[in-house]
């Protein structure tokens, strides 16, 4: 089986490179200078000269402010080139697998975890255009399995775990916001969990919508003190404070916790609590630093 993977060079996308080692299908890593997902004709041309049965789209625009500013160019990535990428698999008779977002909900008060069909009720533009990708999908017919996931990191490129590694280990004080509540999820456990629906066919008769972020709940600030504690960078003074402390051009879902009953019944998977799995990347860190 052929399966193209779109964003490669992203979090996730790497953390597929690593999953997909040593397995019989034949993954075909791209980005965007290999290619354009804006380009429909060029998606359709990898699709069909590679006979493409399956597409994991890792590719987004994800700068949540900058895309206050560049509403055109995340509509273009977040919507139209997902829109692409269905068009051209649907043609083959394959299934896409999309990466989407927490942020598609936000602008209600949820106090329990969101569920797969609540209504997207997106803040800013960075989560409607992620919710427009999921419509595009829908409109398409393509046969599709869609993840929403939350707080992502791992090793590779820049996220938040690495960013406060760097800031509890320079800085003697630290504020960090308590008052919005999220799941962290590690990358790699996703791509893990990717590679084990695609590896055994279980994304056939399993279209649809499916959250996935580690197990548990906290804050960014509970977040941050885990992060310092397995890092042992103690001598940071963590300090919880309120989000209006950091001006934003966009409001953040306040609490963005996704129910995975749905995930877990589908799949038969276990998912990591999330203070094991950060304890994991924490340490593959460390090893790579030395």
């Amino acid at each position: 089986m052929n399966i193209l993977i779109t964003g490669a060079n992203g979090q996730l996308g790497n953390c597929l490179r690593n999953a997909a080692k040593g397995s019989n299908d034949n993954y075909i890593f791209t980005d965007v200078a290999e290619l354009d997902i804006t380009n429909a004709d060029a998606v359709m041309k990898m699709v069909k000269e590679n006979d493409i049965n399956v597409i994991v789209n890792c590719a987004a625009y994800t700068n949540v402010d900058a895309a206050e500013d560049n509403r055109d160019l995340a509509e273009l990535l977040n919507a139209t080139a997902v829109r692409n990428l269905a068009d051209a698999v649907k043609a083959n008779d394959g299934t896409l697998i999309h990466i989407s977002t927490d942020y598609v909900f936000g602008k209600e008060p949820y106090n329990v975890p969101c569920r797969e069909d609540q209504k997207g009720t997106p803040t800013g533009v960075y989560g409607m255009t992620k919710l427009h990708g999921e419509q595009q999908i829908e409109k398409s017919g393509v046969k599709a399995l869609i993840f929403r996931t939350a707080w992502l990191y791992s090793e590779y490129g820049k996220n938040f775990v690495k960013t406060m590694l760097n800031l509890t280990s320079t800085k003697p004080e630290l504020k960090v916001v308590f008052d919005q509540t999220g799941t962290p999820t590690y990358a790699q456990d996703l791509a893990d969990a990717i590679f084990h629906i695609i590896e055994n066919r279980k994304f056939e008769g399993n279209e649809g919508v499916y959250h996935y972020s580690n197990e548990g709940v906290c804050s960014w600030f509970d977040f941050t003190k885990m992060i310092a504690e397995y890092a042992g960078n103690t001598a940071c003074d963590i300090q919880p404070c309120h989000s209006d402390e950091f001006p934003s051009k966009v409001k953040r879902p306040s609490y963005s916790v996704l129910d995975k009953t749905k995930f877990k019944e589908t799949f038969g998977l276990k998912v990591p609590y999330w203070t094991d799995s950060l304890k994991i990347c924490i340490k593959n860190l460390k090893e790579d630093s030395k």
